[in-house]
């Protein structure tokens, strides 16, 4: 048989073709998964976008000078030759944008298992996690669409306030988030809403999406990025999703000495994406720091377990959905052509962040 592949060139990301691939006979101890659906987000774009830097290509083996875009979704179990993974199985977790994914399951318990692939060993295991939907409380079958679109973003969300929190929110007042529609702000500001109600969240977005980020009631303020010089000089951390480092020249600028620390999570305003701490002038304020979410994770779970971190985990995503309900509307679409299209205009800046994209290879 053969699978099918979007292979995206690593120096042109608007350039992506399909490409079909055999595939051999299953080894003892491996698995066969047909991916049924996965979102196309911004986060997707960040895979790529970082994918050299941070092994996000190295995932799913690609021809040289193109790469396999990771996402996150659903898969089940066609073929096993793994005693104990049953065919018809259906799993939640990383993939490739194919229709195809062959796994070698390890560590495994009622929950979920680990691909133990070697090529895959170097990078984060929390990427080579699969949860079993049979035995996973996050998963709610009415809801899988949203869990593919919020979910992994949610979880960055989730754990970048954890970690605030834990730092005593660096005794500020103040949550100043950029890019504040993207999933992964929504997620943050809906998890300070729930725990910490005492710090105000701002959410800084473009002007046609200020009504959409207001419409979702997370945040206490929202404000166009050139109304910035509108906000109180608060004690306050910055989250920043955009990577666009005039923006957070700005927002440094603005607090100066009143900003207690500066998060760098994820680059969506790929046009103007930068190496912070390079060339020219020093930022006032802290230095900005980068925010890598599989580190924080596997520091959460060691520190709750994996039972009870999933709890935790599990309860504020269902608050979150509660809070976003309505907020995305979701527009599915057939075939990876059709994935292609959309993760293109996704790197192009041309997708309304209105819109949840799930694909159906």
């Amino acid at each position: 048989m053969n699978a099918v592949q979007v292979h995206v060139r690593k120096a042109a990301l608007t350039d992506a073709v399909l490409a079909e691939v055999p595939v051999g006979d299953l080894p003892d101890g491996a698995v066969r998964l047909a991916i049924e659906s996965f979102s196309v987000t911004a986060n997707n774009v960040t895979y790529a976008v970082a994918g050299d830097s941070f092994k996000y290509w190295d995932f799913f083996p690609a021809p040289e000078g193109m790469g396999i875009v990771p996402m996150w979704g659903h898969a089940r179990v066609i073929e096993s030759r793994h005693p104990d993974i049953a065919e018809g199985e259906r799993v939640y977790g990383y993939l490739p944008m194919a229709s195809h994914l062959d796994v070698i399951p390890g560590r495994i318990s009622a929950g979920g298992f680990m691909d133990t692939a070697a090529h895959r060993q170097p990078m984060s295991p929390i990427y080579n996690n699969y949860t079993r939907l049979a035995a996973d409380p996050e998963h709610d079958p009415a809801r899988e669409a949203e869990r593919m679109i919020f979910g992994p973003l949610f979880r960055t969300g989730f754990l970048i306030e954890y970690f605030l929190r834990a730092q005593d929110w660096f005794g500020t007042e103040q949550l100043i988030v950029t890019s504040a529609s993207s999933k992964t702000a929504l997620g943050l500001a809906s998890v300070a809403r729930q725990t910490s109600p005492g710090i105000r969240r701002v959410g800084l977005t473009s002007k046609s999406n200020v009504g959409f980020v207001s419409a979702t009631g997370l945040y206490d303020e929202v404000l166009a990025y050139d109304d910035l010089e509108r906000l109180p000089v608060l004690r306050s951390v910055s989250v920043d999703f955009a990577g666009n480092a005039e923006l957070l020249g700005q927002v440094h600028r603005h607090f100066d000495a009143a900003l207690a620390h500066s998060a760098l999570v994820g680059m969506t305003h790929i046009e103007a994406r930068s190496t912070f701490g390079g060339g020219g002038a020093p930022l006032p304020g802290p230095k900005p720091a980068l925010f890598f979410a599989p580190d924080h994770a596997v520091a959460f779970f060691k520190a709750h377990g994996p039972e009870e971190g999933g709890r935790l985990v599990a309860a504020a995503w269902h608050e979150f959905l509660k809070a976003a309900d309505g907020t995305v509307a979701i527009e599915r679409h057939a075939g990876l052509d059709a994935a292609r299209t959309v993760f293109t205009a996704m790197v192009a800046g041309q997708i309304d962040p209105a819109k949840g994209i799930v694909i159906a290879p």
